[in-house]
């Protein structure tokens, strides 16, 4: 819901807001400075050492999410919340920044990025083209050789090389097209994602002269190749219908894995050998179970 915005200065109209009990997020840095001090374990850890725990945490959180475990999810917030306030103490005790210069550069940012609720803009900025200038003003501000990122010309500064492959693609497409450079409807990407998989079809009769399906890690360079087209190009097709692919993707793994585990119990229960049924018999237990939902 939106709000008008409040009749005084931006640094406290959130700051305002502040509920009881927000206060208890310092006790993590509390706590993480206590454990430093009487922990052998947590003295030597670095943020090198730390890393991996918070990627694991932050995957363990969306999972959570995604289950709708709200008992489980708060835990899991907890884990990662720890990870964080380590994060933080670790920059205090080197000199780096503290849990105030922290918040307040995400103050800051947020001001920045939101005119229209801390100004007298009227609607949201455009944030692709906003974080472009952010980017700039940050390597001027170091003053680092002019370079691609620098100058402003990669469009895909900044886009981690961490994030898992079909955010990637969303990320380094919603780059181009705030450029300018995208499909003006589904109709485009969708004749691309048909003309690929043509292109894989021609790509796997050439290279593939067995009978049997290949075994993931076999294929050829130029069938990787294809496949890989195929698939950034399926991206592109669920990012201009408005879902993210990555969430796309899980709801179907889950689909796929609730609909097995039925198959399964359906066979079972008539008697079928299912691990050594023929592909038509599985198929018909198959097409009964998606009826049922």
């Amino acid at each position: 819901m939106n709000e008008e915005p409040v009749d005084t200065d931006a640094e406290s109209l959130h700051a305002e807001r502040a509920r009881e009990g927000d206060e208890a997020l310092g006790r993590a840095l509390a706590l993480v400075r206590f454990l430093r001090v009487h922990c052998p374990w947590d003295a030597k850890q670095t943020p090198e050492t730390l890393r991996p725990y918070l990627l694991e945490e932050a995957h363990e959180v969306a999972d959570a999410i995604r289950s709708h475990d709200d008992e489980g999810l708060a835990g899991e917030l907890g884990d990662l919340l720890l990870n964080v306030a380590f994060q933080i103490v670790l920059a205090e005790e080197r000199g780096a920044f503290g849990a105030a210069g922290v918040v307040e550069a995400l103050e800051a940012k947020m001001e920045a990025r939101h005119p229209h609720v801390y100004g007298d803009a009227e609607a949201p900025p455009d944030w692709e083209s906003l974080k472009a200038a952010e980017r700039q003003a940050r390597t001027e501000a170091r003053g680092e050789p002019e370079s691609a990122e620098s100058a402003g010309t990669d469009p895909f500064a900044g886009v981690s090389a961490g994030l898992d492959p079909l955010s990637r693609a969303a990320r380094v497409q919603e780059r181009m097209a705030a450029l300018g450079f995208d499909w003006p409807d589904l109709a485009g990407p969708l004749e691309k994602v048909r003309e690929e998989a043509a292109e894989l079809e021609r790509a796997a009769r050439t290279a593939d002269a067995s009978p049997r399906p290949r075994r993931i890690g076999e294929a050829g360079a130029r069938v990787v190749d294809e496949v890989g087209d195929l698939l950034f190009s399926v991206v592109n097709v669920s990012r201009l219908a408005g879902a993210h692919p990555a969430n796309a993707l899980l709801g179907a793994i889950e689909k796929f894995e609730r609909r097995c585990r039925r198959m399964i119990e359906v066979a079972e229960a008539r008697g079928i050998a299912w691990r050594s049924a023929d592909l038509e018999t599985l198929d018909a237990v198959w097409d009964e179970i998606k009826a049922e939902e």
